[in-house]
């Protein structure tokens, strides 16, 4: 008798440990492999690139927040991770193009599904708009998450940090969108790379005239 009450003293005294969850990470960065990026065969514009209501998929690389500031570039050509040691997820997005396709200048380039996969198994999930331009903030809709992400904020802020060719976009996204703790004074300065901003299926590709 003496032993099972030890027994259940134990297992009270260390489930709320066991049981407490960790804190989601308030911001972190993306960067897209654009090797892994594909798109339907049609709707295309003349010169192959997507048009409007083209379905796509693609997949890239979480990194903690900061990582890619500055216009540093979170993967390499060959689609590795630019610093392996530093990926704490992998990036799923899935969705259609909008607006004038890959020829949007302005606005909402694509409206997608991400999925936010981390190292150790939790998920958040969002839905919403992206913009093609960089260094504008869009909210997003948080649609659902699991371990520490399980009491996400209902929304998030994504701001395009920019691309260069061929290596995809870089993202940056904020918990919380409007509080501080999101907030976290956050530099978005952009690093003009001269290329239009948004997916690229090749390096070669050229742009829609």
């Amino acid at each position: 008798m003496i032993r099972t009450n030890l027994l259940l003293a134990a297992a009270v005294a260390i489930t709320p440990i066991a049981a407490e969850a960790g804190d989601p990470l308030p911001a972190f960065d993306v960067a897209e492999d654009i090797s892994r990026f594909v798109f339907a065969a049609s709707p295309v514009f003349g010169d192959g690139m997507p048009a409007y209501g083209n379905a796509f998929i693609t997949q890239g690389y979480i990194y903690p927040a900061g990582t890619l500031d500055g216009g540093v570039e979170g993967t390499l050509p060959n689609g590795d991770p630019a610093f392996p040691d530093l990926v704490i997820g992998e990036w799923t997005c899935d969705g259609f193009f909008v607006g004038d396709g890959m020829r949007t200048e302005t606005g909402a380039l694509v409206i997608t599904r991400q999925v936010y996969r981390f190292n150790d198994g939790d998920l958040l999930i969002s839905h919403g708009p992206e913009l093609v331009d960089a260094g504008v903030t869009v909210t997003r809709a948080v649609t659902g998450g699991t371990g520490d992400y399980a009491d996400a904020p209902a929304e998030i802020d994504q701001v395009l940090l920019g691309m260069s060719e061929g290596y995809g976009v870089r993202l940056q996204i904020e918990l919380g969108a409007g509080s501080d703790a999101a907030a976290g004074g956050s530099d978005h300065t952009e690093w003009d790379s001269g290329v239009r901003v948004g997916p690229m299926p090749t390096s070669g590709s050229h742009e829609a005239s």
